[in-house]
């Protein structure tokens, strides 16, 4: 049965809570490896949640939600996001003006491969996701870029992340180039941090609260987070990316909003993504 926060919304989006994750307030220690952070999100979550398997993460919120959760297997029924897919399988497909196509941009033709976004690019020195490797892809075959924040891209992705559905998370930091470290631990500290005037961080209701009731919605946990984009939210009536998202909830706790596929966002993802490894990938799905 679900915990209710016994205060009142105002009340709650201002105080300033104690995050108890791990065993220490609001962060692990800045000493720990990812590895170290890949046990002990882990461990909190066993412990946190003990009737949930790995493999339960996939299902996000609808894991802890056993009311909404038969509510969505009946929309799962008949998915509203199987036009992207179809819509972005056609893109896919679509050769470029120079007669090559996205498969050519990707190992095994991009097909079956989305569970290992994001990657680290070491040419590069930056994280690339899913989606920008489109639009390098693009790039790089003389076409313009797509917006992040249109169906396009989005549909491509949806496509893509759909021909891996079912894969664990597999998302790596290499060992041999610290930038790649440095990028994970931005993440980390996005992730921990307090944002904005309500003075939220993403733990704050992910990992503190998550299972708990604000207002009518349960609050999901952050293991698998990233494991089911792009969704179609029955809020926004469209499918949507990931970053989206995370524009939205800086939005809702009145920060910053980065723009999609800024740096701190493909940061926050990477580690995230890793974070959940292990997790089936359950994308496109359907959310609230």
């Amino acid at each position: 049965m679900a915990t209710y926060l016994r205060l009142p919304w105002d009340t709650l989006l201002r105080a300033r809570l104690f995050i108890f994750t791990f065993g220490f307030i609001i962060s692990p220690p800045l000493c720990a490896t990812p590895e170290q952070d890949l046990a002990n999100f882990r461990k909190y979550y066993q412990q946190r949640f003990p009737n949930l398997t790995l493999n339960d993460y996939s299902n996000g919120v609808y894991a802890i939600d056993k009311v909404a959760r038969q509510s969505w297997e009946a929309i799962e029924e008949f998915p509203p996001y199987e036009a992207a897919i179809e819509t972005g399988k056609k893109l896919f497909n679509t050769p470029f003006n120079n007669g090559k196509h996205y498969a050519d941009c990707f190992p095994h033709k991009g097909l079956g491969i989305a569970h290992q976004y994001p990657v680290w690019n070491k040419a590069k020195g930056e994280v690339v996701t899913l989606s920008k490797a489109i639009n390098d892809c693009r790039l790089s075959h003389n076409e313009s870029e797509l917006a992040y924040d249109k169906s396009e891209i989005v549909n491509l992705t949806a496509y893509l992340v759909s021909t891996a559905r079912g894969k664990p998370i597999d998302v790596k930091i290499p060992t041999d180039d610290s930038r790649a470290l440095a990028a994970y631990e931005q993440g980390k500290s996005f992730y921990y941090q307090r944002h904005g005037q309500l003075n939220f961080a993403c733990a704050t209701c992910h990992i503190q609260n998550a299972g708990k009731k604000l207002r009518a919605e349960i609050l999901s946990a952050s293991l698998g987070h990233t494991n089911n984009w792009p969704t179609y939210r029955l809020k926004w009536g469209e499918i949507g990316s990931l970053h989206r998202r995370f524009a939205e909830c800086l939005t809702n706790i009145k920060a910053q909003a980065y723009h999609e596929q800024s740096p701190e966002f493909r940061n926050l993802e990477y580690f995230l993504s890793y974070l959940g490894n292990g997790v089936p990938l359950s994308g496109p799905s359907t959310r609230k």
